[in-house]
């Protein structure tokens, strides 16, 4: 376990990510700026510069070319990264199945946005929430530690040859990106030890040539589709390996895919992605302290789902609630999708409630969280409450 007690650094989230990638000893940093995301390119322009990284820094014409010059970069064996937002995501969406089909261990960190319209520069889940198909990893962090030590594990992830597979590191904009907190960084020499140089078959090489970016009929294409999904699902024990690989050299853990937290005995548990974990976490603790058996399950990724892992911790509980700041328009949020598919082939499933919150930036306070759990045990005797509700509205709903 490595001592940290020097290395303590007051940053922000995005800067974490930046700092994370240097000591991946990323070789090629593809850049397009957009808001609440430019810091970090920002700052690994300036490592880059300041010779701290040793590496080809691309400031190209749009996210489009950067998502494009990160798979050529990949396809040559290069480690690389790019970063992106909302609008900026979406116009990558082409190249994120390219990358993803292609399998380029590319890493990514998107700074969750709103999307338009309304215009906004201010945080929800809707950017890549909407991309779950795109075939990356999707890894929610909670605070600029998680951000740090997820960016270096992704890599290692990543690059599994049984995964290769490329991942997308989120972190909910300006709550986490802008936010700036305590972060201890790894030494250098620690991370060279935890994550090796990048080496991967699935390249262009003149000694052994091989076809990459290529066509097929409908004769074969679905085994690809197949050999694909097959990658997403081995990299689940691949994240289980690399986090306690990561919690024996550094001393930090994240469990995996999934974080319960006081879930044993709970009668509700509200389920949670990203940054809101941490109001809901100090509001199951209160709640607990007054007799009412409440708990957390801080959903880590998105994909791979944690299927299995999911249907364990909650299988017990009578009442689910999910928190989604995403709404797919005329059904439910995409969160509570994938979680109540989940529990429905368990045989005694819990009731699943869906609350949605939190759109284009606003607030979720604890008020908002202590509300949600009122009402969740409230629905324990109440059958024909409403399954899926927005919470913080600030006029009159009419149905």
């Amino acid at each position: 376990m490595s001592d940290n007690s020097d290395r303590r650094r007051f940053i922000s989230g995005n800067e974490a990510v930046a700092l994370a990638v240097r000591l991946a000893r990323a070789q090629v940093i593809s850049a397009y700026p957009i808001t609440p995301q430019t810091i970090v390119v920002e700052r690994l322009s300036e490592m880059v510069e300041d010779g701290s990284l040793k590496a080809e820094f691309m400031h190209v014409e749009s996210e489009h070319s950067a998502i494009s010059a990160a798979i050529g970069a990949s396809a040559i064996g290069a480690r690389t990264f790019t970063a992106s937002s909302s609008q900026g995501l979406l116009y990558m969406t082409e190249g994120l199945h390219y990358a993803s089909g292609g399998r380029f261990p590319i890493v990514m960190m998107n700074a969750c946005r709103s999307v338009a319209l309304p215009w906004s520069i201010f945080g929800d889940q809707r950017d890549s929430l909407s991309l779950l198909d795109s075939g990356w990893i999707q890894v929610y962090v909670e605070d600029a530690q998680e951000a740090l030590d997820m960016t270096i594990q992704a890599y290692h992830i990543a690059e599994s040859p049984e995964v290769l597979t490329p991942v997308m590191v989120n972190l909910d904009g300006f709550i986490l990106t802008h936010t700036y907190e305590p972060v201890y960084e790894p030494r250098q020499e620690e991370v060279d030890t935890f994550l090796p140089l990048f080496k991967t078959p699935n390249k262009m090489d003149l000694d052994h040539p091989r076809s990459l970016g290529f066509s097929t009929s409908p004769g074969d294409n679905q085994e690809f589709k197949y050999q694909q999904h097959q990658a997403m699902l081995n990299a689940i024990p691949a994240i289980e390996t690399v986090d306690n690989k990561y919690a024996s050299q550094f001393g930090r853990r994240y469990h995996g895919l999934i974080e319960e937290y006081r879930c044993q005995e709970a009668d509700v548990i509200l389920v949670t992605l990203g940054s809101v974990s941490g109001t809901a976490r100090m509001v199951v603790d209160n709640l607990r302290k007054h007799g009412q058996k409440a708990g957390l399950l801080k959903l880590r990724f998105m994909r791979p789902f944690p299927e299995e892992a999911l249907r364990k911790a909650l299988s017990h509980c009578r009442i689910v609630g999910v928190v989604d700041k995403d709404i797919s328009f005329g059904y439910e949020g995409t969160v509570f999708t994938n979680v109540n598919s989940c529990l429905q082939t368990l045989p005694d499933s819990p009731k699943t409630f869906n609350f949605v919150g939190g759109l284009g930036g606003r607030n979720i306070s604890k008020g908002d969280i202590e509300t949600i759990f009122g009402l969740l045990f409230a629905a324990a005797d109440k059958p024909s409450s409403k399954r899926v509700q927005f919470f913080n509205m600030r006029c009159q709903i009419h149905e």
